[in-house]
């Protein structure tokens, strides 16, 4: 049961795998300090994934994978419901719903949707892709959610679903709340090869919350730093250094130390590195602790999942039903 004195927030990811440590800085650390606080629902979004791949061979096995490094960081399922978008069909049903009401210019005007046909080169978008947003919003007001967890690039996306809410309440009456953007300052942690701006499977420059220490340590090495530091005695830019920047999310308590040694020259890039990775490995050692248990116990991960969608479709049909009723469709 949810309870009635906490707002609601909806969260979701796409199942691409298993997560990234930019999915931790951008997310997930967020949502599990965020699950005592409010009522959280978290989504795994199959349906979304499909804007961009219509391959759903490994789509299941992704969930998994990602659905464990959500409860190995810190999702309790008891407090916030984990389940796939898919397996809940009111989602489609307000989808449609939704889509009576939002027009295709204002969708072609999503600054987001620009920016995905630009970075995926994209030639022709398809009705589903133009209208993700639609689906999205559908999914924040089936759960009749009162705050987005956002960056400010994101804006657009809540703004969207706050018109839809608006524009259905005018038409059949008040069942929707106009959910609220929740300003986060998200964390992009950039990509292992320095020259984008965050960690990206398709752009293979991750460390992933299940490397094993020699993988990072391995990965890490690999990573650029100042070009203008060629020797050991060189001075550095910190500022200008990738592996400094995971050193400021990872190590904090030592970045002065390290600062300073980068920036006289004491500090070679090949230690930096290796303490560097020491403190990334003492980060995720509990995590895999964790995520080999439940990889031990896949019946536990799809019991959870289960329990989620039995859960999310309780709220979902209770939405559903205020839907149908305010639209004389029952």
């Amino acid at each position: 049961m949810t309870d009635t004195k906490k707002k609601t927030i909806l969260s979701g990811m796409r199942p691409t795998g298993k997560l990234h440590l930019g999915h931790w800085t951008g997310a997930l650390e967020n949502w599990v300090s965020l699950q005592d606080a409010y009522n959280n629902f978290h989504l795994v979004a199959d349906y979304h994934a499909l804007t961009t791949s219509l391959d759903t061979s490994d789509l299941y096995q992704n969930t998994i994978d990602m659905v464990i490094d959500w409860l190995a960081g810190g999702i309790d399922p008891s407090k916030s419901p984990v389940f796939r978008q898919s397996q809940i069909k009111e989602h489609t049903e307000l989808h449609l719903i939704f889509s009576m009401l939002v027009t295709t210019s204002r969708l072609e005007r999503n600054p987001s949707i620009k920016e995905q046909v630009r970075d995926l080169e994209i030639e022709n978008i398809t009705y589903g892709h133009l209208g993700y947003p639609v689906l999205q919003a559908a999914d924040i007001l089936l759960y009749r959610g009162d705050l987005v967890p956002v960056g400010e690039d994101q804006l657009s996306h809540v703004e969207i679903t706050r018109e839809i809410a608006r524009r259905f309440n005018a038409t059949w009456g008040e069942v929707f709340p106009e959910p609220e953007p929740k300003l986060t300052k998200f964390a992009r942690l950039p990509g292992l090869d320095g020259k984008d701006k965050k960690m990206s499977k398709s752009m293979n420059n991750t460390i992933l919350l299940a490397d094993a220490p020699e993988t990072v340590e391995q990965k890490l090495r690999k990573a650029p730093t100042d070009a203008l530091k060629v020797r050991r005695n060189d001075p550095g830019r910190p500022d200008v250094c990738l592996v400094f920047t995971y050193h400021e999310k990872f190590n904090p308590e030592e970045t002065g130390e390290i600062r300073a040694g980068c920036e006289s020259g004491a500090l070679g890039c090949v230690d930096c590195k290796k303490r560097c990775a020491a403190r990334i490995n003492e980060f995720l050692a509990p995590h895999i602790e964790r995520r080999k248990e439940y990889e031990a116990r896949p019946s536990l991960v799809e019991d959870i999942l289960r329990d989620g969608e039995s859960r999310g479709r309780a709220v979902a049909g209770e939405t559903m039903e205020a839907v149908r009723t305010s639209m004389k469709l029952g």
